[in-house]
């Protein structure tokens, strides 16, 4: 019985629930983290969305058996070496998504129909989109987005648009390094071919995908920056009675500047890392890398008190 609940749980892959940590940008950045009502309604769409993530990939390993056991990895999960039975994963997937919707129909209807389209999205990808080259990279992208907008659906407070347009070329930035870590992952195996673990790698060239990157890294770069130039202050910061006080003649939201080397040595560290083939799972990349994470939490914590503590 521990073996198979153990089966599940890897199925369900709780470390890839860090991606759901999206939906916490709105209240985060809007300065609404303290706000009980929006805090509660986000936690339960965190919690929606990682309900939401097991139940697709539980389907997805379903139905990628057969590309799985010529996997030099992917051959241990538990559905594709036969640990976790297929009835029983049918079974969890179908589970999980009741319990994800009936969370976001509390959470209002514009929540539970950007829910809806996320599922959607993750089930076709599973069926018919990560097989199209391009369209693949697009639909890993667009579920990275709408758990952004999650947070918004959720609480009813928005972002900036600068800050989205980061959020999306962070996304595009992440789905191409996957494709481009598990390229250099496959051909350091000899006698794995890239058609036998996903098709649509061979639509792809080192160039290609060499190009991409560096496109939407510079994205993410500039549009983050423009983000840290152009939004206003908040003005409640809990360290000083608020930004104008404190920062005398300084343009608006200049404080937001000190966090734009942690995201230039955090894309500069994660495209190192690609190229070493490590880059086909971002989640894992991020909790077992530590100049990595070091870089992301002291971002988050200079995001914080500058949002909060001087109220940029």
């Amino acid at each position: 019985m521990g073996k198979l609940l153990f089966a599940l749980l890897k199925t369900g892959r709780p470390r890839q629930w860090l991606k759901n940590v999206a939906v916490v940008t709105t209240i985060l950045f809007t300065g609404q983290l303290f706000n009980e009502k929006a805090f509660t309604a986000t936690v339960w769409a965190f919690v929606a969305f990682c309900l939401f993530s097991s139940s697709s990939y539980f389907i997805n390993d379903i139905l990628d058996i057969p590309k799985d056991k010529k996997h030099p990895f992917k051959k241990f999960r538990p559905i594709a070496s036969g640990r976790l039975p297929i009835p029983l994963a049918w079974g969890t997937a179908i589970l999980l998504l009741g319990i994800g919707l009936f969370i976001s129909a509390t959470l209002g209807k514009s929540f539970f129909i950007l829910a809806v389209v996320f599922m959607l999205l993750q089930y076709s990808y599973s069926f018919f989109l990560k097989h199209k080259s391009i369209i693949d990279i697009l639909a890993i992208t667009a579920a990275y987005f709408l758990r952004v907008y999650a947070g918004e659906m959720a609480t009813g407070y928005h972002i900036s648009i600068w800050l989205a347009l980061a959020a999306l070329s962070l996304a595009l930035f992440l789905a191409i390094g996957k494709r481009r870590a598990e390229l250099t992952l496959i051909q350091g195996y000899q006698g794995v071919l890239p058609k036998d673990t996903r098709e649509t790698l061979l639509g792809y060239s080192e160039k290609l995908l060499d190009a991409f990157t560096a496109m939407f890294s510079t994205s993410t770069f500039i549009t983050y920056a423009f983000y840290t130039f152009l939004e206003k202050p908040l003005n409640r910061g809990f360290f000083f009675h608020g930004y104008n006080e404190f920062a005398g003649e300084l343009p608006d939201r200049k404080w937001m500047m000190a966090t734009i080397p942690f995201v230039l040595f955090g894309i500069m560290r994660y495209m190192q890392l690609i190229y070493e083939g490590k880059g086909e799972s971002p989640e894992k990349i991020l909790t077992s890398d530590p100049p990595l994470l070091l870089t992301v939490i002291l971002w988050g914590v200079s995001v914080f008190l500058i949002v909060y503590g001087i109220g940029g």
